[in-house]
């Protein structure tokens, strides 16, 4: 599995680094993904986590690189969807701003466990649903960094595409794949980390 996951994001991230719209968004979206991969790598051996946790680590990986080599607002399946539907923008962002919540809130569902930090499976839940909003804040408040630095890439790398609302409203998507990643895979992933213990 490890190998597999490891060719698919490579496989992913040299696709998405050929020829993407505009290079400086690409490092900027990617990256991400990259430190992630990393750090994965590097903590195999002394804290190797769940398939699950793997695998949705990968999938928030290729989602990154998709935005990274068309840029958020320009992913042409969700420029068909918007098209089909009558939407007003480009929602992929909004895909990759629910897996900021969905993914980090498995992995960090397995580390808070393993280390035995809460008794209490309710505390566990609330903290990592706070966990989770936070990172979608740090996050957006990268992102306002990234604007205030390079006003011309600003909008390629931010996405909003016009939506005042656009901050708020992805920390949302975020709370809201945190809250449904904890109601649908709990107890898929309890299995898998009692296979693992």
């Amino acid at each position: 599995m490890y190998k597999t996951g490891l060719s698919l994001f490579l496989a992913a991230f040299i696709w998405s680094g050929i020829h993407p719209k505009d290079y400086p968004t690409w490092i900027m979206e990617t990256l991400p993904a990259v430190i992630g991969m990393i750090a994965v790598i590097a903590t195999r051996n002394r804290f190797r986590l769940t398939p699950l946790a793997y695998w949705l680590i990968l999938a928030h990986s290729i989602i990154l690189f998709i935005g990274g080599h068309y840029t958020y607002a320009e992913v042409p399946l969700f420029d068909t969807i918007k098209s089909v539907f009558g939407l007003e923008r480009n929602n992929y962002d909004k895909l990759g701003h629910f897996m900021q919540g969905f993914d980090p809130a498995i992995v960090s569902r397995e580390i808070l466990i393993r280390n035995a930090v809460f008794r209490s499976r309710n505390w566990l839940n609330f903290m990592i649903l706070c966990f989770c909003l936070a990172l979608s804040a740090v996050y957006e408040m990268i992102e306002w960094g990234a604007a205030l630095f390079s006003k011309d890439g600003a909008e390629a790398f931010l996405g909003t595409q016009g939506y005042s609302w656009d901050t708020q409203s992805d920390m949302a998507f975020a709370l809201a794949g945190a809250a449904l990643a904890l109601i649908a895979l709990s107890r898929t992933h309890d299995r898998q980390l009692a296979r693992l213990l």
